[in-house]
């Protein structure tokens, strides 16, 4: 699902969605709602309610104490921007059963388990929570102030913000924090003046040529993303060099198969090629559509979000 995903929001970012036939896209929509693990007459798989990410470890009647039985938080995310991007109207979507599973994966301390039985439990999973909550118009499966806390507890001391407490600050999950913070309309009021000004110091910071993710690390394509994203989120964006970014992002891209890489002079694949053509569509650069910087979808499948309402 997460490869299904790239691909989607790929070609739509790329204004290409429609090389898909329309057959295609439906057939993609029942595929994902396959996937979908939705409450019982009694109520009894309440924890397990979202959406597995592959259908191949799934099968008519399993037993529900299997651990393959078990949705997953990120695969709930992914399924439902992909619904989107196919314009899906989200009907067939088990609201209850989403929040009711959201509500089983949350922990004491406000951040999220990816799954039901021993699973991470990290800022990346916070961020899927709040998305999902923001996609169903629904906040019932997530304690605000207690995920509000997990990720104020996160702040490093230099400014930027990791997976939880008193561990390295990381690009990918100051975007989950900040992100999640922007979806649950708190991001104005949890940061302090200082807090704001370090973390922008911080993120401006990563700027190579492309991003890094962390001090004393190399620059990598997806960061273009995930520091960029967040620029974006927090009004900050033109800090940036754009020229430089855009010539570190065009040398990572293979003129034999296309896509992009990680670095340049290896090997593109699918992440690293999605998240390369957002960094270059949140500089507005070559007609790419515009994403929305805290969902990770294009404003387009937003604006069919929004109409949903």
């Amino acid at each position: 699902l997460s490869l299904a995903f790239f691909a989607l929001s790929g070609l739509d970012v790329l204004n290409a969605l429609d090389s898909l036939s329309q057959i295609l896209k439906e057939d993609t929509i029942q595929w994902i709602y396959k996937l979908q693990i939705s409450l019982n007459n009694d109520g009894s798989n309440a924890k397990q309610c979202g959406f597995r990410g592959s259908t191949d470890i799934f099968f008519d009647n399993m037993d529900p104490a299997s651990p393959f039985y078990n949705s997953h938080i990120a695969m709930t995310y992914v399924a439902l921007n992909c619904l989107l991007i196919l314009g899906d109207d989200l009907s067939r979507v088990d609201k209850d059963g989403l929040t009711s599973g959201l509500r089983a994966l949350q922990l004491d301390n406000g951040c999220f388990a990816a799954t039901l039985n021993g699973s991470e439990d990290d800022m990346r999973f916070v961020y899927c929570a709040c998305c999902i909550s923001t996609m169903i118009n629904d906040w019932r499966g997530i304690d605000k102030n207690k995920a509000v806390d997990f990720i104020l507890s996160s702040i490093g001391y230099d400014g930027g913000i990791s997976q939880g407490p008193e561990l390295e600050s990381h690009a990918g999950s100051t975007f989950c924090a900040i992100a999640s913070l922007y979806l649950m309309g708190c991001l104005d009021t949890c940061l302090a003046d200082k807090q704001s000004e370090i973390l922008k110091r911080w993120l401006v910071n990563r700027q190579i040529d492309g991003f890094q993710g962390r001090p004393n690390k190399l620059q990598d394509t997806c960061y273009s993303f995930w520091v960029g994203a967040t620029l974006k989120i927090l009004g900050l964006y033109d800090c940036i060099d754009f020229e430089r970014q855009r010539q570190y992002l065009l040398s990572t891209q293979s003129q034999l198969t296309g896509g992009f890489a990680k670095w340049t002079d290896t090997f593109p694949d699918p992440l690293h090629s999605y998240f390369g053509i957002c960094g270059l569509s949140l500089a507005r650069e070559f007609d790419l559509l515009e994403i929305h910087p805290a969902l990770n979808i294009t404003m387009r499948a937003y604006d069919h979000l929004q109409r949903l309402s």
